[in-house]
């Protein structure tokens, strides 16, 4: 099997989950014997382009020529069985998938945001969730905000690819939604079931869960819609040390309010940006990870690494969180569901406190500080009942086998074109 896996990258000065992920799925591909063909191109070139090529990048959301041109004599040379599109923009544009189409190639692609329908890509605004573009053809309330990028231009540019485009998303051949929630909203976008598959991202398996430790850890970008504020705010409303440590890493626009309130209690420490040792090592210091997005977060990856090392997460309800934590899944296996997991949690039969939702492994809330202040002290006292079911779903939904499996066998339910170019 041989699959072109286009991506543009996001740039390395800001660390992106996404990027990581079309690495690890590269690698678990070629490890299972598929022939990868990367089509790949980064945001960091840009600064290096002749005058040329910068000139040409106002229109590259839209037509990318250069782009198209390096992937139509691609696609000529290795008569690919599929390309796997992620991230189009700035450098590729969605353009790719009429490329591949016209060479009789199929196109499958991963849905990392929400950029078919909101500039932006994570409806999110202004501290709140914002979905006034949804249902437009012309995403204006987009352009009116600035939300690309916080400039009007640049949004109107973004806003018009999505209107231009919309024929372009609607003729991919098949979807991977990373959960459920994704699911919902490529349906509200017109995209028919049978072209949405549910396929998670995976992390490679860390290896038998050390035993654990204590406390909560916050591992994110330090930006609003990742929930900081509500964080802090839930973890000020108990007194100092009640709770174990409270851990926080991450960079980002919030830095000094996390710095500041490290400097405010000896029960916040905060870690600065980890790398791959220091995160694995802050997981095993604590004992529940927290994920508290403001914003309908596709699917953190820092809830699956949690999982893979028997910890359990404790996270507002919004986009992919409950699906990852499985406080979503009435069709989990007997004696691991949700109902069976909260009563046994609870000590047989005792209800949860209100408002707390609990999942296979872990806990969901309302994204509101008094709703997750009333969490934390719950998720504590009961990380050490739910650690080996987090464990377990680990392993039977997010591992790399299970997930690689999945993805060759999406590949291998599209059926190829045979209008060759």
């Amino acid at each position: 099997m041989r699959i072109v896996v286009a991506h543009n990258r996001y740039r390395e000065a800001q660390p992106s989950g996404e990027n990581t992920i079309v690495d690890s799925e590269i690698a678990q591909l070629t490890a299972a014997g598929v022939e990868v063909l990367p089509f790949i191109r980064s945001s960091d070139e840009i600064p290096s382009m002749s005058k040329v090529a910068k000139a040409l990048l106002p229109i590259s959301p839209i037509w990318a020529p250069r782009a198209q041109h390096d992937l139509s004599r691609l696609l000529t040379e290795h008569r690919p069985d599929a390309l796997h599109l992620h991230n189009p923009y700035p450098l590729l544009s969605p353009w790719v998938v009429r490329t591949a189409h016209r060479h009789g190639v199929p196109v499958v692609q991963t849905v990392h945001n929400y950029r078919q329908v909101c500039s932006s890509g994570i409806y999110f605004r202004d501290g709140v969730i914002c979905q006034d573009c949804k249902g437009r053809v012309l995403g204006v309330p987009a352009i009116k905000h600035r939300c690309y990028r916080d400039s009007a231009a640049q949004s109107a540019l973004m806003a018009t690819t999505l209107a231009v485009h919309r024929g372009t998303w609607r003729s991919v051949d098949r979807y991977i939604a990373l959960t459920t929630a994704i699911a919902d909203h490529l349906r509200d976008y017109g995209i028919p079931d049978e072209r949405i598959v549910v396929k998670p991202n995976a992390v490679p398996d860390p290896g038998r869960p050390a035993p654990l430790g204590d406390g909560f850890l916050f591992m994110a970008r330090l930006s609003p819609e990742k929930g900081v504020d509500l964080l802090l705010d839930a973890w000020r409303r108990h007194p100092v040390g009640a709770l174990g440590t409270l851990r926080m890493a991450g960079d980002g626009e919030l830095r000094p309010l996390v710095e500041a309130a490290a400097a405010e209690r000896p029960d916040v420490i905060y870690l600065g940006q980890l790398d791959r040792a220091g995160v694995r090592a802050a997981v095993e210091a604590s004992a529940v990870v927290i994920a508290a997005a403001m914003w309908h977060d596709v699917l953190p990856t820092v809830i699956i690494e949690a999982m893979a090392s028997g910890r359990p997460v404790l996270g507002t309800a919004l986009g992919g969180i409950p699906y990852l934590v499985g406080a979503d899944a009435p069709h989990e296996p007997a004696g691991t569901g949700p109902a069976e997991v909260a009563s046994a949690v609870a000590g047989g039969g005792s209800p949860m406190p209100t408002g707390i939702e609990v999942g296979e492994a872990g806990w969901v809330v309302a994204p509101e500080p008094a709703a997750l202040a009333a969490a934390l002290p719950v998720a504590r006292a009961n990380a050490a009942g739910l650690a080996p079911a987090a464990r377990a779903r680990y392993e039977r939904t997010f591992h790399p086998d299970v997930v690689t499996k999945q993805l060759i066998d999406i590949y291998a339910g599209m059926a190829r074109t045979t209008n060759r170019a």
